[in-house]
């Protein structure tokens, strides 16, 4: 029903939208809004460009090392320039740190590695912003009335699905439910409760945790025996790959660690998928990466604290500079010293290492897009940042169903024609030996390694394109 005033009545006014009218809950609202921090553009773009990568395979960048010369590609791509680039889309065998311009760990003086993998910063990455985020996440909603209970609550379910969500990804290719904690979100989840009770301490007691962590993790697995039986050929470990330590650091030695004893005695308490009891892992990961990965986290903290303090910009950046060289410097000394470098089992050095490196990504971010006017630059990395549970869980899941049942089907005409053009342009054709109508599909079965997780990647950001544009945004 609608009721209309007459022209000339006095109680004729303009309306007023509802949102300015004066009710309680309305300004408890606008205060809790106005209270609340605001989501950093950095943090976003830093989430996404990590996610762009794991969504798209490095873009299968690690494929050029393999080219041999029968390929349509050798002489075209440089082989120097293709391992160079293939080193830094691909995890080292087990050492973790590198002189400049070397792919051995095993050589060279100790105190002059610190060349990196890119790749072996995916992971501390991933797992440095869900710390720096936390800070922001717990804020926002400390100012939109939830309690200490709830939030603490909800940090302990995020926890337990993100682990099994990890699990669940372990288990895809197998006949029953694999009951193993190597993968990232299972690792994440694992120390996340653990770091979010550090979460609002005093900077003496996180700091104190941090040390505890480092230091009692280095104890735990340097004062362990070497196993007197142990024999690299049964647990995949090669002297040739570096997988094997000398004394006095033999204990660190891939599947020959304390961590790999602990996994042996508790991944057998659960049922295992083929019936045969777990041995090692072959890649050498173990369940207990998640104790010194917390210390990952927590160094995220401290940087999200930071971040969220009132400091001018200018400070928070030099603070960010100083604090990371402070990590990798002790990361490269505790590395020469008294502890090995080894991302896959996450050793206190490594937690030194790779967070300098990570804890300048993100300076590099924040001055890029909080400190410079390049914000609207960000928009393609944010859309993936904003929904990185889901882009990760596609990549995951329907990466190569994209690819053979939506971008073959429906677009690989476009795509062997743009192949096929590619190949005339750079002569390419040539190299190829075929019919002219064949260049598409000879093209692409050259490039398939690369073309295939740059059609996923391409695929799965529209996807996160569109759940940005109607708002929605996957969170636990």
């Amino acid at each position: 029903m609608t009721y209309k005033l007459k022209p000339d009545s006095p109680e004729k006014q303009p309306l007023k939208p509802i949102s300015d009218i004066p009710t309680g809950d309305s300004e408890k609202k606008r205060t809790r809004l106005k209270d609340a921090p605001k989501r950093m553009v950095s943090l976003d773009a830093f989430r996404g460009f990590i996610m762009i990568l794991l969504a798209a395979e490095g873009f299968g960048l690690a494929a050029l090392a393999s080219i041999n010369n029968e390929s349509v590609l050798a002489g075209f791509v440089d082989k120097e320039w293709a391992e160079a680039i293939s080193f830094h889309f691909d995890h080292p065998p087990w050492q973790s740190q590198f002189l400049p311009g070397e792919t051995d760990a095993t050589i060279g003086n100790p105190w002059l590695r610190w060349k990196v993998s890119f790749w072996d910063l995916i992971q501390p990455s991933f797992m440095f912003m869900v710390g720096v985020a936390m800070p922001f996440s717990y804020s926002r909603r400390e100012a939109f009335g939830q309690s200490a209970w709830k939030r603490t609550l909800h940090a302990l379910i995020r926890a337990i699905v993100l682990v099994l969500l990890g699990v669940f990804l372990y288990s895809l290719e197998q006949p029953s439910t694999n009951w193993i904690f190597p993968n990232v979100l299972a690792q994440i989840g694992l120390g996340y409760f653990f770091a979010y009770l550090l979460l609002g301490k005093p900077l003496w007691a996180q700091w104190t945790a941090l040390a505890v962590i480092l230091i009692g993790t280095w104890i735990g697995i340097h004062v362990s025996p070497a196993d007197p039986n142990y024999e690299p050929t049964l647990v995949n470990a090669s002297f040739e790959r570096g997988e094997i330590f000398a004394e006095p650091y033999a204990q660190w030695s891939k599947n020959g660690n304390a961590f790999h004893t602990f996994d042996v005695w508790f991944l057998n308490k659960f049922p295992r998928p083929d019936g045969n009891p777990f041995d090692f892992n072959r890649g050498g990961y173990s369940t207990l990466n998640f104790v010194p990965s917390i210390a990952t986290t927590l160094l995220g903290i401290l940087c999200g604290q930071l971040l969220l303090s009132p400091l001018p910009n200018k400070r928070k950046l030099s603070y960010l500079l100083l604090f990371g060289l402070a990590c990798w410097a002790m990361g490269v000394i505790a590395g020469a010293s008294c502890c090995p470098i080894v991302k896959r089992i996450w050793t206190p050095a490594w937690v030194l290492f790779s967070g300098g490196y990570v804890i300048w990504m993100l300076a590099f971010f924040f001055v890029l897009f909080d400190m410079l006017p390049f914000k609207k630059l960000a928009f393609p990395l944010v859309v993936i940042g904003m929904n990185s549970l889901a882009v990760y869980l596609m990549g995951e899941l329907l990466r190569h169903w994209f690819v053979t049942k939506v971008m073959m089907i429906h677009f690989g005409w476009v795509l062997q024609n743009l192949l096929a053009f590619f190949a005339q342009q750079t002569n390419l054709i040539a190299r190829l030996n075929v019919p002219p109508e064949e260049t598409g599909v000879a093209m692409y079965q050259a490039l398939q390694p690369v073309v295939d997780p740059i059609s996923a990647f391409i695929i799965i950001w529209l996807i996160a394109y569109y759940l940005y544009r109607q708002r929605i945004f996957f969170r636990i």
